[in-house]
């Protein structure tokens, strides 16, 4: 069985948990100057798991391209769901990709008013 060739994990470090219910989008765009336009295409949705994961965002198959991908979690609806507000109604996690790997991770580490991110593994 074959992995999305890009994941997530999204922790709501408040509670010290996954965020499950968080939706999340995935947007290419061929360059850097055609991101910043705001001339990205949608290429996959999903909603975190139990474990904070989406793991099957993208089919195993997808072949990434080089290009700009932009990671969207929805954190003010996940907030929603626990009926608090959040600062930060999304977080976008925006990244290049010059030569495609064949797996990019992509972690949120999430509270209502500070998120942080990294490359995972």
């Amino acid at each position: 069985m074959g992995v999305s060739p890009i994941t997530s994990h999204v922790l709501d470090a408040a509670r010290g948990q996954p965020a499950q219910g968080v939706p999340v989008t995935l947007s290419y765009a061929p360059s850097s100057q055609t991101a910043a336009a705001g001339q990205s295409s949608v290429i996959a949705r999903g909603v975190t798991n139990n474990d904070g994961r989406c793991p099957a965002l993208l089919e195993p198959s997808y072949e990434l391209k080089p290009g700009v991908y932009t990671v969207r979690f929805d954190t003010k609806t996940y907030f929603a769901l626990h009926g608090e507000k959040s600062f930060y109604p999304f977080v976008d996690v925006t990244f290049e990709i010059d030569q495609p790997a064949p797996h990019y991770h992509i972690p949120l580490n999430l509270a209502p008013f500070s998120y942080t991110t990294y490359r995972g593994s």
